[in-house]
């Protein structure tokens, strides 16, 4: 096994490109359109259209236990990653899904119609800027006039302006390429880049085939946030208000299941999109266990409206927003603070 990780093949991290899992945060600005997926049937008439990315909410909620005794339907139909998805909701095709901190903004930017209804905090560990483990930078002020890989509209693209910034660098002191992660990765493992700047799964991925290393990561840059974002029609619905509240509790009650059984949702993680049981389990173990239901709070929205803020004046979001035009707290209940420490294995893990 641990020659076959040495050896791990490109080809081999492409079915990695179709996952941006609801759980990790993450989410890339893939444009590409979604495309049926299953139904789950309840015991009530009334069906709600769920935008999913493979690998993410229905796969979690399954594996959970948590898509028993529905009583409503559910359509689901798959994204590659948040931007589609929220395109999808401004379209009113989809009631509710799963994205970012990032493609948020970007639809708002966009002038779509959206709103963020619930928050999870994470740890930013797998949101991370990777070197080739020959590579002779050691820190991130190196980085600069060195060309970097990232996703245009990513929470990996704002992580590494939040990484330039921390180093004293811009985008303008380093070659950006924006690539999507199946070309990224080609770019990465062909030494065509000398950095790439992305999240999990991918980030164990390299790290565990032993592909390169983390330059720096997440943790103190960014806010580790990523939300459910509604349709403003839906929300208006009585019905499909009740049953989008239900599918928010069952989402966090399986998030805690996904903490307290990551070897299980590891397994099931690995079937459901082709990665390796021991990436699966890294990704669990690194990012996507350790996520926290938080309320959607004043903290949320001064966080958010700063990677506004940074894009706007990067010039790649057209307009100035206002963040909080863009959230409903009204399924808050009794969750804690979006500054709550996210989960943690422990150091040995």
């Amino acid at each position: 096994m641990r020659t076959r990780r040495r050896t791990l093949a490109p080809a081999l991290l492409l079915p990695l490109a179709l996952l941006v899992s609801a759980c990790s945060g993450s989410s890339s600005a893939d444009d590409s359109s979604g495309g049926l997926g299953d139904s789950t049937d309840g015991k009530g008439e009334l069906t709600l259209n769920v935008g999913d990315q493979k690998g993410g909410a229905e796969a979690v909620l399954r594996a959970a236990g948590e898509l028993d005794d529905l009583d409503y339907k559910i359509k689901w139909s798959t994204f590659t990653s948040g931007p589609p998805l929220l395109e999808a909701i401004n379209a009113k095709a989809v009631d509710l899904g799963s994205v970012g901190n990032t493609p948020p903004v970007f639809a708002a930017g966009a002038g779509s119609k959206i709103t963020v209804v619930a928050a999870s905090h994470g740890d930013s560990a797998g949101e991370a800027v990777l070197v080739p483990v020959d590579s002779p930078l050691k820190k991130p002020e190196q980085l600069k006039g060195r060309s970097v890989a990232v996703a245009q509209g990513s929470s990996a693209h704002y992580q590494l302006v939040a990484a330039l910034k921390k180093a004293g660098l811009t985008l303008d002191d380093i070659k950006v390429s924006y690539l999507q992660p199946a070309d990224a990765l080609a770019a990465f493992t062909s030494g065509k880049v000398d950095a790439w700047a992305v999240w999990d799964p991918y980030t164990s991925q390299i790290l565990g085939s032993k592909k390169g290393r983390v330059l720096t990561d997440g943790n103190g840059s960014v806010n580790g946030l990523s939300f459910q974002v509604a349709a403003p029609g839906a929300l208006a619905d009585k019905e499909k208000s009740a049953a989008i509240k239900d599918i928010l509790e069952r989402l966090r009650r399986a998030q805690d299941w996904v903490f307290e059984h990551p070897e299980e949702w590891a397994k099931a993680w690995a079937k459901e999109t082709g990665l390796p049981y021991e990436v699966a389990l890294a990704s669990v173990k690194r990012t996507n266990g350790t996520r926290v239901s938080v309320a959607i709070d004043e903290n949320v929205i001064t966080s958010e409206q700063a990677i506004a803020d940074t894009f706007t004046e990067l010039k790649l979001i057209p307009k100035k927003i206002d963040f909080a035009q863009y959230v409903d707290d009204r399924f808050n209940g009794d969750l804690p603070p979006s500054t709550t420490e996210p989960r943690s294995y422990g150091k040995s893990s």
